[in-house]
């Protein structure tokens, strides 16, 4: 865990890894079989989940996070501390999900880099979590057009 961020609870990790968990079973995946479930912690404390769903043209296809992001956004709310991202073929989390370079500058839209943090997990007990800026370290974002 990076040393500039907030820590959070345990408890709210396990609720965050636990949905996460629980939204892979809404996974549309007919041809990857490879299912993602996330789940976006807002600053108003509502969570909102999201799962992946592909699209026989590929390109329309909607990752787990932006799935989230968007159901958010949608309800008028655009302030996260948090995000949960578990995935694996078959249901089968082997190894991290990590979020793909979309859904990251997705996040870099709505979130502080130094601050929003990434959970990343493949069992509620085995989890590592990064900030945004970690994993997308020369981000750009609304800011960068307001210089």
């Amino acid at each position: 865990m990076s040393r500039n961020m907030k820590k959070m609870e345990q408890k709210q990790i396990q609720e965050l890894i636990e949905k996460a968990i629980g939204m892979m079973d809404y996974s549309y995946v007919p041809y990857s079989h490879f299912h993602v479930g996330a789940a976006l912690l807002a600053k108003n404390g509502k969570v909102y989940g999201g799962c992946n769903i592909e699209n026989a043209g590929y390109t329309p296809s909607n990752c787990a996070e932006r799935t989230a992001f968007f159901k958010a956004v949608s309800e008028g709310v655009m302030e996260f501390d948090a995000i949960c991202v578990v995935g694996g073929m078959n249901k089968i989390m082997k190894e991290y999900a990590a979020p793909c370079g979309v859904c990251r500058q997705v996040m870099m839209e709505f979130c502080n880099p130094e601050e929003f943090q990434i959970i990343l997990a493949t069992s509620k007990d085995q989890y590592e979590i990064f900030t945004l800026k970690e994993l997308l370290p020369l981000g750009f974002g609304p800011d960068n057009l307001n210089k």
